[in-house]
């Protein structure tokens, strides 16, 4: 995670490590200020780090948020998290946005933090490369169509994936898995469905997005994958 960050040009305010930890360090590493390197004991390591089994090193970075209208002055696709809650399911959301070819990733109210640390290490270095946005659900449908974006929302009874075309100045919004996206966008202009064949009642969040996107990056060529 910190040769992700590193990567991605974006400098640690410290860097916490173990003696057995050292080892670890990536070699981007050398060139940060050793000022700004702590040796600790494996003990306050524990107290530090929330993992059972602490990997030894521990890196603290700004929280960066962009504003809103300089994600979607962009005009390049985003996900919306839409209450999506569970860490786990927003950071692999997150993943799989960059992936599949989105810049920027908006968490409306009721989801989850954009820095908690789960969300963090399932994102597995998307936090470092996506522009991240904080909004309400109004002031982002505001700026939506101030922008000329589509706002498509996943949610049950929507277009089915295999006939819906994309635009290209697209925001894919992804809601909580019991209730959709209702209780954070109070409007969208578009709905999007992944068709059911067996019988379970719904997919999990990470997973639909995963599809939706994937179908996105197979119609949007002008994307620069």
């Amino acid at each position: 995670m910190l040769a992700e960050a590193l990567a991605a040009g974006v400098e640690p305010e410290a860097i916490y490590v173990t003696a057995a930890g050292s080892a670890g360090l990536p070699a981007a590493a050398a060139a940060i200020d050793p000022a700004r390197v702590y040796e600790i004991p494996e003990r306050a390591m524990a107290r530090l780090s929330e993992l059972e089994h602490p990997p030894g090193i521990l890196a603290v970075f700004p929280m960066a948020l962009a504003d809103l209208e300089s994600v979607l002055g962009s005009g390049e696709p985003a996900v919306v998290l839409a209450g999506v809650g569970d860490p786990g399911n927003a950071g692999t959301l997150l993943r799989s946005a960059e992936i599949f070819g989105l810049r920027g990733a908006i968490f409306l109210p009721g989801a989850v933090e954009a820095f908690n640390p789960k969300v963090v290490r399932a994102a597995m270095g998307a936090t470092f490369r996506l522009r991240l946005a904080v909004a309400d659900g109004p002031a982002l449908v505001a700026a939506a169509a101030r922008h000329g974006y589509t706002l498509i929302a996943a949610v049950r009874g929507g277009e089915p994936l295999p006939d819906f075309r994309f635009p290209e100045r697209a925001l894919i919004a992804i809601g909580h898995e019991r209730h959709g996206v209702a209780e954070s966008l109070p409007r969208y202009d578009r709905a999007v469905a992944i068709p059911h064949r067996g019988a379970g009642e719904s997919l999990n969040a990470a997973v639909a997005g995963g599809i939706i996107f994937y179908a996105f990056s197979q119609q949007v060529r002008t994307i620069n994958f």
